[in-house]
């Protein structure tokens, strides 16, 4: 791990940063404010006027955001191990301390955290969200950890599935959880019985998943090496990439709030990426941070950064207020010829819905014959893409059949074993 950087050190590098802070390279990203944490700032979260930043041996941080400019630590818990990762329910802040424990802290008085109690990881926890009564711990080589919190003086795990990989990072969303599983790459699992989770699909990222978010249809995925993925996860069983945008660093966490995914890319900084259509991401800002960019969170228009450095909260205002300039939205209904054609047995079917409608789109064999339904259900304006998988099919000549109230089209497959 990361060694404590001199007193000396420390003092001149946030002098460097003090007076340079207007000249770092940034597109359409600016620096509103900074607090220089005393450990390493990995991992934070935003709830209503304040910030809790994971800082590694500098334990859990509550910054007073109430000032974007001027930020204020308001108080701070000593976690006993290090503290990479934090998620905020309520009145109580979640830590993924490094050293095989998940602190439940009470932050009812931000001013003075406590611990409430609990929950010893076997494999430490390196990420870690809360939906409900459970808390999802990304656990490393002990895959994922499910954990009632309903009492949070005696947390106690519930159940557990062991991904292939290296748990890094977890979200959820509906009944499944999206763990980043570092080589083992997108892993989904279902929830619904938090008892006995067990995995649905999966997508093999290249290189190294480390950060996770999901919004809508899609997760978006931080790769470590390979930048930012989006993963199509409307059929949690077959879920599969539709686009991606190579960040120039090392992308390793991810948040997204409305259009736009905001990276926290190592070396990279901060990138903000227009994520309108999926299958083809744009970058529309950037802001290289002093430090190395590893968590992030957004609210409103601010994106609020981890460094490792310090913690910082950069406007994305103008990267956000440029969309129209960048992404063009399909004006007309179009469904695209699928690709590969001929096929074995996978193709990919894009088509452009223009407005928000109910969209179905089937598949039938040369005679007419209802095959399968692929999408049923209403889509928001874009570009979109789905698979079809023919594995279980004879070869042959199918059709593809978009409709919607006022727009059909039909495309020719060809199934070739």
């Amino acid at each position: 791990m990361w060694g404590r950087c001199s007193f000396l050190a420390r003092v001149i590098a946030l002098g460097v940063i003090a007076a340079n802070a207007t000249a770092q390279d940034s597109l359409n990203v600016s620096l509103v404010g900074f607090y220089d944490t005393p450990g390493y700032a990995y991992g934070v979260a935003v709830s209503g006027n304040y910030a809790y930043v994971a800082d590694q041996d500098g334990g859990l941080r509550v910054v007073n955001i109430t000032n974007p400019s001027s930020p204020v630590e308001a108080g701070f818990y000593d976690t006993p191990g290090s503290a990479i990762g934090v998620a905020v329910s309520g009145n109580y802040a979640y830590v993924a301390d490094e050293g095989a424990r998940l602190p439940v802290v009470d932050i009812t008085n931000p001013s003075v955290p406590f611990e409430a109690g609990f929950y010893y990881s076997p494999g430490g926890a390196l990420g870690v969200v809360v939906s409900g009564n459970y808390a999802y711990v990304a656990a490393g080589y002990w895959g994922l950890r499910v954990v009632n919190i309903a009492n949070p003086a005696a947390p106690t795990e519930v159940g557990f599935y062991d991904t292939p990989g290296n748990a890094q990072d977890v979200a959820v969303a509906g009944n499944y959880a999206y763990v980043a599983d570092g080589w083992g790459g997108l892993r989904v699992v279902d929830i619904t019985n938090p008892a006995a989770p067990f995995e649905v699909g999966f997508y093999d990222t290249p290189m190294d998943a480390v950060g996770v978010a999901v919004s809508g249809n899609y997760a978006y995925v931080a790769n470590r090496y390979s930048g930012l993925r989006v993963v199509n996860i409307a059929n949690p069983a077959a879920p599969f990439e539709v686009g991606f945008y190579d960040t120039p660093g090392f992308a390793w966490g991810v948040a997204v709030s409305g259009n736009y995914a905001y990276v926290a890319d190592w070396d990279g900084g901060l990138r903000v990426v227009n994520i309108m259509n999926p299958a083809a991401p744009a970058e529309t800002g950037f802001y290289d941070t002093p430090g190395l960019a590893r968590g992030v969170a957004v609210s409103g228009n601010y994106a609020y950064v981890a460094d490792m450095s310090y913690f910082g909260i950069y406007d994305c205002s103008a990267a956000t207020g440029i969309s129209s300039q960048t992404v063009v939205q399909p004006l007309t209904w179009k469904l695209n010829a699928n690709y590969p054609n001929p096929f074995n047995p996978i193709t990919t079917i894009s088509f452009d819905v223009p407005r928000a409608e109910r969209v179905t789109v089937n598949v039938y064999n040369i005679t007419g014959q209802f095959v399968r339904t692929l999408v049923d259900d209403r889509l928001t304006p874009g570009a979109h893409m789905i698979r079809f998988d023919g594995s279980n099919l004879s070869s042959g000549t199918y059709f593809c059949r978009l409709a919607s109230p006022d727009f059909s089209a039909t495309q020719k497959m060809v199934l070739v074993k």
